[in-house]
């Protein structure tokens, strides 16, 4: 089996999850670190492998690997990208993709040109949760349904280590572009269709703990979809209370909350939840995210030659344009904002 060589850009705390997740995969292996911050080769080395190579040379280091995996902070993400992509590398881009629509697309561009392959950190859509959740709606136990709730609460206060770069419009950008993102993303998955506009409203903690933020913290956004179809994603990264991963799916059949559900079809009382065998989202810590299982797959698609599956670069374009297209209606006041008009 052959055995894809993978470097990684940045060495922070999403760079150590990765990195294991990805040499616990059969075919990856983390050979080369760049980092544009002194490292300590034997400390690298004793973490991850001898064999692990420490670069401050970026065109040294895309010349002893075939797969760059993206840690940098996300104001550096279009750049490492494009000249990932330009040595002709395959990309692994933790998330947001960039901190622009227009880099996002010219890195979906770019991909596609060169003929390598990407993917996205939107690893939640391989999660526990929602690999059953879109099962149980496959199965259509709860009908066809025509709304959604997805919201994101993760207080991302001093106790995480992303808060001192978080905090900045440059790096963070919005409450759903530094995180929130996950759950509009399940919400696309779970829903289905192409959207057609979004109406978003955001605001901020008076809390003292997040007032570094120089963005406001916590918005709420309306889908709607092209047929007609609607829900909600509530991003909340300036809560103060355990991290909730909220989920609500209306159908004509029935209905699931978290965990639980009622589907007529089944005949299930409609006086009590009945139970799903599901693991909760339940961290923001990245060493508890399904990394591995993403990584596999994309993987598994690289030795197929296929595209991957769930959190391609032109799958993970849709949820980032519904993003940028959210951030605008909330920069205007709540005007609702066509994905047409974002060109």
């Amino acid at each position: 089996m052959k055995k894809h060589r993978v470097g990684i850009i940045g060495y922070g705390w999403a760079a150590s999850a990765h990195i294991a997740a990805i040499n616990a995969t059969r075919q990856g292996q983390v050979v080369a670190v760049f980092s544009s911050r002194p490292l300590d080769p034997a400390e690298v080395a004793a973490a991850h492998g001898a064999g692990t190579a420490c670069h401050d040379d970026l065109d040294a280091f895309l010349a002893e690997v075939d797969v760059v995996d993206i840690c940098s902070l996300p104001a550096l993400h279009h750049a490492h990208a494009l000249a990932a992509i330009r040595a002709g590398k395959h990309v692994i881009l933790e998330k947001p993709m960039a901190m622009t629509l227009s880099e996002c697309r010219e890195i979906v561009g770019a991909a596609e040109a060169a003929g390598v392959r990407g993917c996205v950190c939107l690893e939640c859509r391989f999660s526990n949760q929602f690999l059953a959740t879109k099962a149980f709606l496959d199965q259509g136990l709860i009908g066809e349904v025509h709304y959604g709730e997805v919201d994101y609460y993760h207080g991302i206060g001093p106790w995480y280590g992303q808060f001192r770069w978080n905090i900045g419009r440059e790096n963070g950008g919005s409450a759903l572009l530094t995180a929130g993102c996950h759950a509009l993303d399940a919400l696309l998955l779970c829903m289905g269709g192409r959207v057609e506009s979004v109406t978003s409203l955001s605001t901020k903690s008076r809390s003292p703990v997040f007032e570094p933020y120089e963005y406001d913290t916590t918005s709420v956004t309306l889908v709607r979809f092209e047929d007609g179809r609607v829900g909600k994603c509530a991003a909340v990264v300036d809560c103060l209370q355990p991290y909730y991963f909220h989920t609500h799916l209306v159908g004509s059949e029935g209905s699931l909350l978290d965990d639980k559900f009622h589907s007529a079809k089944l005949q299930t009382d409609k006086s009590g939840w009945s139970r799903l065998n599901l693991k909760m989202l339940d961290s923001g810590d990245v060493s508890d995210h399904p990394y591995q299982s993403q990584f596999q797959a994309f993987f598994d698609a690289l030795d197929e030659d296929r595209e991957m599956p769930l959190t391609s670069l032109r799958e993970s374009l849709k949820t980032f344009e519904a993003v940028f297209a959210a951030d605008r209606s909330a920069a205007e006041g709540g005007r609702p904002v066509t994905i047409a008009e974002l060109g």
